[in-house]
């Protein structure tokens, strides 16, 4: 039903602005970024299938959440979702991730664990190859940086330790969390992975730079090796 059909109180703009965003669903609150649909279709349908869209590299988008790791070519699989929308829904994800980088920057990161789970998923999870990537953290554990500083299949030869230490030293750091992520969808750290974080915990301390978390992301998941005793 196209939305000037529908009655004024259960319009999304006007139930948002009557009764707050938290009154909408996901379906709506997309539908009011989207505007408009196509001829045949919809904002509201529109909005469903761009939910629904199944990714060949991950088993769907998942909802919102899922959404939030979605690519502009995922995006081109949306008929009807042209290149103004396109770039308008990447600009909103954009600014969630922006917005979680600040707010790590302004307080301890480790005062909210979860958040910092939620922006290495942000900014890791729908990635198709593997990815290591560390954050500095000033001696209060905010955000100073974010670097990717390897992709491919993480062993002791591709992570190189004396790298590390120098952004470490670049940037200052008190101390890091590491993350990567597993394409595969499983955020069980190996061996190998237990044996890398040992490895760089032990070429930091050299410099007095603490590791506090090791952080394995995939699509919709992540797993804190700080949690589970292995760092």
């Amino acid at each position: 039903m196209p939305l000037k059909d529908l009655p004024p109180d259960a319009r999304p703009r006007e139930k948002l602005l009557a009764r707050g965003p938290g009154a909408l669903s996901d379906v709506e609150l997309l539908a009011l970024l989207l505007r408009t649909g196509i001829q045949g279709k919809g904002v509201l349908q529109m909005a469903h299938e761009l939910l629904q869209i199944v990714s060949p590299d991950t088993d769907g988008f998942g909802g919102i959440a899922g959404l939030l790791h979605a690519t502009a070519d995922d995006l081109k699989r949306v008929k009807g979702l042209g290149p103004a929308k396109r770039a308008e829904i990447i600009a909103v994800l954009e600014l969630a991730r922006r917005a979680m980088a600040q707010k790590l920057q302004q307080r301890a990161a480790f005062s909210d664990a979860n958040a910092v789970k939620h922006y290495v998923q942000l900014h890791l999870s729908a990635k198709t190859h593997e990815v290591f990537a560390v954050l500095f953290l000033n001696a209060q554990h905010g955000l100073l940086a974010m670097e990717e500083m390897f992709r491919g299949t993480l062993t002791q030869t591709s992570v190189y330790p004396r790298e590390l230490v120098l952004r470490a030293l670049h940037h200052q750091a008190a101390a890091v969390v590491l993350a990567h992520n597993h394409p595969s969808g499983s955020v069980q750290p190996s061996r190998a992975d237990e044996h890398l974080t040992q490895t760089l915990k032990a070429a930091l301390a050299l410099i007095d730079v603490q590791v506090l978390d090791h952080i394995i992301v995939a699509p919709g998941e992540a797993l804190s090796m700080a949690e589970k005793g292995l760092v």
